[in-house]
């Protein structure tokens, strides 16, 4: 028998964000999709912010407008009985430019046939949408083993432009 004792269940408290200037504070908490009174969950705080598998997340909001390099880090600024506020610092960054696409790895056809299926474009505003459109069409090509296909964007924070290697 072993007796557990989970402590007190914490629950979100009030948003604050920092260091946004393309998108306003109603714009992003909208975007979270975290209501006052809900419980305290880190991994759903990092899905909303970093990586929801429908693409409504705040990192897609910046990263489909060009801000590759945009970064959030929520900090737990007041604890108070069972809420917690954040403050929501956002560092955007400069939007990014696609600068060289490479393919590399291709044996099944010629290599204007990959870069036509391709939304990105050297010259282009960098956008996560377009990579995922891409990924899509060279699927359907039926060329590629589809788990196989290896997208790496390289970016170059000096110059504010990003490289793509499609593998």
């Amino acid at each position: 028998e072993i007796n557990v004792d989970e402590g007190p269940r914490y629950y979100f408290g009030d948003f604050v964000w920092a260091g946004n200037s393309k998108y306003d504070a109603s714009t992003l908490t909208k975007i979270l999709d975290i209501q006052k009174g809900d419980v305290y969950n880190t991994q759903r705080l990092d899905q909303r912010v970093f990586g929801d598998p429908t693409g409504t997340d705040v990192s897609a909001l910046y990263m489909d407008d060009g801000y590759l390099f945009f970064n959030v880090q929520p900090i737990e600024s007041k604890i108070y009985n069972d809420t917690i506020d954040l403050e929501m610092r956002v560092y955007e960054g400069p939007e990014a430019t696609i600068n060289n696409i490479y393919v590399e790895g291709n044996s099944k056809t010629n290599e204007h046939v990959i870069r036509r299926s391709l939304f990105t474009k050297p010259g282009n505003k960098f956008r996560r949408s377009d990579i995922i459109r891409s990924q899509q069409e060279l699927i359907a090509l039926n060329y590629f083993n589809p788990e196989s296909i290896g997208i790496q964007p390289v970016p170059n924070p000096q110059d504010g432009t990003v490289d793509i290697k499609y593998t």
